[in-house]
């Protein structure tokens, strides 16, 4: 029996982007339910989304409550067997839904799929998962690859993107959902980590393609970006005890390249006042499980780190 699919989009603002999201959705080869959570209404976008696409069951936020607390409530409004959170920026190809969710029927060991999200043009890939190095920095996945040549190269993969994944419900509600601290950013690769730690394996899903404008509603290189970022990556250091961990050097010469750089560059501290916050928000939370080796690329040492976070920044 076919499983029963649940698609969580949460939006906050570009209508635009939500329209054409939702178009793609349209076209799916499957059956599923969609759910739209409009996290803060601007104007007017829920009683768009009800006239546009009256199939959609949408779910309207007075204030805008986070991304993950969001997600978590469009997630908590259905009951399918499976969980595909969706960016309102990406637009799927008709078959993804399809392909997202075969690996899950074929392997009742996997908790989640990662898909093929492309960037703009289709040429280059946006990422295949998430990759996770040892210090549990996190990585899109053979980003600005070829799409004809990604595909080739090793794959370890820590989880999904949350621009584009599929959760078995039950392995969603094992662990709890989104980390609803991290209002914004690392949010997927912090449910990755805790479902590899639960024991659930990560599958890849190569012709489930869509194409990601990425970060499109907080705008590339924002500030808010960046603090949100290193929000995220102080919490996760404290949370995972990484610097109680014999990555530790790494992990500190790292994070503090990272600031100093991300200083000049931007001219303001938003990165250094993201990793302060957010370690600062992990203060007295219990230490989570560190994920099997099978999650970690050890090939990513400290110069191909310091090279995959350029490469991001370049990303637009």
């Amino acid at each position: 029996m076919p499983f029963e699919i649940d698609v969580v989009v949460t939006a906050y603002g570009r209508y635009d982007l939500t329209a054409s999201c939702l178009a793609h959705l349209k076209q799916q080869t499957v059956e599923h339910k969609l759910t739209v959570v409009v996290n803060g209404s601007v104007n007017g976008e829920a009683a768009s989304i009800r006239r546009d696409f009256p199939a959609a069951s949408v779910i309207e936020l007075e204030s805008n409550r986070g991304f993950a607390e969001a997600t978590n409530i469009g997630v908590a409004a259905g009951d399918g067997d499976v969980v595909v959170l969706l960016n309102n920026d990406v637009d799927c190809d008709p078959t993804f839904l399809e392909e997202l969710v075969r690996p899950l029927e074929e392997d009742r060991s996997a908790g989640s799929t990662a898909a093929l999200l492309l960037q703009p043009g289709r040429m280059r890939v946006d990422s295949i998962g998430l990759a996770a190095d040892p210090t549990l920095a996190c990585f899109p996945r053979h980003q600005g690859l070829a799409r004809s040549s990604a595909l080739n190269c090793a794959l370890v993969l820590a989880g999904p993107a949350g621009a584009g994944a599929a959760y078995r419900r039950s392995a969603w509600e094992e662990v709890g959902g989104l980390e609803e601290n991290l209002v914004a950013y690392m949010e997927d690769f912090e449910l990755a980590l805790r479902l590899r730690g639960a024991g659930w394996s990560a599958a890849v899903a190569p012709d489930a393609m869509a194409v990601h404008l990425g970060s499109a509603t907080f705008l590339h290189r924002s500030e808010f970006q960046i603090r949100s970022g290193g929000f995220g990556r102080g919490y996760l250091l404290r949370r995972y005890g990484v610097l109680q961990s014999r990555s530790a050097p790494r992990a500190a010469l790292t994070e503090a390249l990272v600031v100093v750089t991300d200083a000049v560059i931007s001219r303001d501290t938003a990165a250094l006042a993201g990793r302060l916050a957010g370690w600062h928000a992990a203060r007295g939370l219990p230490r989570r499980k560190r994920p099997p080796a099978a999650a970690i690329d050890e090939q990513i040492g400290f110069l191909e780190s310091l090279r995959l976070r350029r490469a991001a920044y370049r990303r637009s």
